[in-house]
């Protein structure tokens, strides 16, 4: 049998993998801690500005007047005046760090193992974010948001590929929206932290330590039993299935997989980075998801970023910024899988209305005090790429085979990331034109609706596992039988229910 029959016969979402997801869906609430830390501990007071022009280190510590009551790295280093781009630096050096990560921890995932990555990348994080709680200096605290977002950015990736690869495939829109909604939950819940903990390092060692706990669930998670097979390790996927079925309350069922297509050695075919060049399908491919994702990154961090520059509570806007995604989920969710909509239609449509939300905003007076304003515009375009965002994952894993898969993700990631590191800066270009930053996110929402539309449709379609079955058109028409067959024997029963 292949994989998704065993899956089937062991469980496609048994109460032992939703216990499973479930510790990896939490990990989000983490991330988003550690993704969103510099817009709080990073808050920059009221002082006064008079004959500061030309004080510098010492003179500047001595003579700068804080006239708001807030605990911040601005505060305890003097980051103002000439000073300043440190704190969007601190905030450009997590997510350059996490493209970093991207591009290392995936394709080494796909080579060694999902769960010794993930655990070594966790571990290594949790490490690294209370270093940045009781750092002495500006430049250790840098450094430590450097080595964090390098660790974040590996695991993040394998944690989303592992609620995938758990379950069957007819549950990963599923678990995907979930990973994502949960990231938005994690917003407002730091934000919450943040209005209650007020001195910056109580609150960066909060955020941090949920990690810990989270680190001991995650130590007996089970290997990938898709990637083993993509390996060609089919006995070690077959074990893995039984356990799962066990836990399942299913037994232990007698599984035997028949080795997948191309992997004639016995750890499977050599794949990596160059196939994403090489192979004339992957290729293309990459280019266009690259550029998506990039999109999605800049308009999402750009638009959250940008909570604490509004006018009003900053925790109320950073929870606001949190909260206005969770309806996009079940938006998603549903789109995704109609016929009629699928997974390119719905993302481009997202893309395209977070776009046209931006431009709106420049025809809108700045001081309109009626509720229709700046403010509930970028509201509803965090809205829109918050959907767009949630669905490039989903679509982005399927678009690659198993065998491949981390490192295709890994690419597109390190491409969203450069959007990230981008997004902190984006709102200062209001020193230019007021309307500059939401004009940068509408042209990059609007082409990259545009181009999605160029990728292939994924839902209900067969799901390659290997290289070798992504262009083998045989292979194809040969799963797509197989899925009507199972569809036509889940209908039947119905029928007789109803006679």
């Amino acid at each position: 049998m292949d994989l998704e029959e065993a899956f089937q016969v062991v469980g496609e979402f048994g109460k032992y993998q939703k216990r499973t997801v479930t510790v990896l869906t939490l990990l989000q609430i983490y991330m988003a801690c550690q993704s969103m830390l510099i817009v709080l501990i990073g808050a920059v007071p009221k002082f006064s500005t008079e004959r500061l022009e030309d004080l510098d280190g010492e003179e500047l510590s001595s003579q700068v007047t804080f006239t708001e009551d807030i605990s911040s790295i601005v505060t305890e280093w003097h980051l103002i005046q000439h000073q300043a781009y440190k704190v969007s630096l601190a905030g450009s050096l997590f997510f350059a760090g996490v493209l970093i990560g991207n591009v290392f921890f995936g394709p080494l995932s796909d080579r060694i193992g999902r769960k010794p990555v993930f655990l070594s990348a966790l571990f290594f994080e949790v490490l690294f974010g209370y270093v940045s709680a009781l750092a002495p200096s500006y430049e250790v605290f840098a450094l430590s948001r450097l080595l964090v977002g390098l660790m974040n950015g590996g695991m993040a990736l394998v944690c989303f590929v592992l609620t995938q690869e758990y379950v069957g495939k007819s549950y990963w829109a599923m678990t995907g929206t979930l990973t994502n909604m949960t990231f938005a939950v994690g917003i407002a819940l730091f934000a919450v932290s943040g209005y209650y903990i007020r001195p910056w390092r109580s609150l960066a060692t909060a955020a941090n330590s949920p990690g810990v706990l989270l680190f001991l669930l995650c130590v007996t998670l089970p290997e990938s039993p898709r990637w083993l097979y993509s390996r060609g390790r089919t006995q070690q996927a077959e074990e893995v299935l039984q356990d799962l079925a066990q836990r399942n309350g299913n037994g232990r069922p007698i599984l035997k997989l028949r080795r997948p297509p191309g992997l004639d050695r016995p750890n499977g075919s050599s794949t990596g980075l160059s196939h994403l060049i090489t192979h004339p399908v992957l290729r293309w491919r990459t280019l266009v998801l690259m550029y998506v994702w990039y999109a999605c990154s800049l308009v999402y961090y750009g638009l959250t970023l940008n909570a604490s520059e509004d006018s009003g509570n900053r925790y109320f806007n950073v929870a606001m910024y949190g909260l206005v995604e969770l309806p996009a989920y079940p938006m998603c969710i549903y789109f995704i899988n109609k016929q009629w909509a699928g997974r390119k239609k719905t993302m481009a449509s997202f893309l395209a209305c977070a776009g046209l939300s931006c431009l709106l905003t420049m025809f809108i007076p700045a001081k309109s005090e009626s509720w229709f304003n700046a403010t509930t515009l970028a509201l509803l375009g965090k809205l829109m790429v918050s959907a767009a965002f949630n669905i490039v994952y989903v679509y982005t894993s399927e678009l690659y085979p198993t065998v491949i898969r981390n490192a295709g993700l890994g690419v597109c990631s390190m491409s969203c990331r450069v959007g990230g590191i981008l997004a902190p800066f984006v709102p200062s270009l209001r020193v230019l034109h007021v309307s500059m930053p939401f004009m940068v996110f509408c042209l990059s929402g609007l082409s990259a609706s545009c181009l999605c539309l160029l990728l292939p449709e994924t839902l209900n379609k067969p799901m390659a596992e290997t290289l070798e079955e992504l262009s083998n058109p045989t292979y194809q028409r040969i799963v797509e039988t197989k899925v009507r067959l199972l569809e036509d024997e889940e209908v039947k029963p119905k029928h007789k229910l109803n006679e």
